[in-house]
């Protein structure tokens, strides 16, 4: 099992990506700024950094020549969407730049290709399989199936359902919702959580979603 560590400020675009990650079979670390993060790595060197470039204490680049210096595999993640900026990450080392907001597939496509130049990419890894009840979430394929039948799900819905299956029995408001599965600067509103978990209800038959009055939805265990 390769081993991540997503260096993100924003809170919301952190957890989302240890989310798919972790569903993906990675085991996931997590740092908050550049020096937390400096610190994590130098006492437990993963097989691959995620780095945010613009963040507090020590920005990305700063940190991303530092983790060179030990030849620790880089994607640089960044709001910035300019030529130059891009060009001056992979000259500094970076395996590869994504530029924020990015699709989550997308994202662990890219993954999946850095490990394996570098040689730490297990071909026979099995994403972990989620199960609530008689629902199965197969990460790997992104498909769900209940009583072993497949369901269609699009990519939202997916996510939706497996961050409420990991946070099952706890309320979770509307906007933590949208900010963790539709991302921090989604210009939609509220009442876009409330079709999709509508949408899974209906498609899942799951009665198991509880409406919490006017703060949002929590999941039975």
């Amino acid at each position: 099992m390769a081993r991540i560590t997503v260096v993100e400020d924003e809170t919301a675009i952190r957890e989302l990506i240890r989310l798919n990650l972790e569903l993906a079979g990675y085991e996931v670390q997590e740092a908050k700024d550049g020096l937390e993060a400096l610190n994590l790595i130098r006492n437990d060197r993963p097989d691959l950094v995620l780095l945010d470039i613009m963040m507090p204490k020590m920005d990305g680049y700063t940190l991303l020549e530092e983790l060179k210096k030990d030849q620790v595999a880089v994607i640089c993640l960044t709001a910035k969407d300019s030529v130059q900026d891009k060009v001056k990450g992979l000259e500094m080392g970076a395996d590869d730049y994504i530029t924020k907001p990015f699709d989550s597939m997308e994202l662990l496509a890219r993954v999946k290709a850095v490990l394996r130049r570098t040689g730490t990419e297990d071909d026979q890894l099995v994403a972990k399989s989620v199960s609530y009840r008689d629902i199965i979430l197969d990460p790997e394929q992104h498909r769900v199936s209940k009583n072993g039948e497949e369901v269609p799900l699009t990519l939202k819905e997916f996510e939706l359902l497996a961050y409420l299956i990991e946070h099952k029995g706890n309320v979770l408001t509307r906007e933590q919702l949208l900010s963790q599965i539709w991302g921090y600067d989604y210009e939609g509103n509220t009442r876009t959580v409330d079709m999709h978990v509508q949408r899974l209800r209906t498609k899942l038959d799951l009665d198991t979603i509880k409406t919490v009055y006017k703060v949002g939805y929590r999941l039975e265990e």
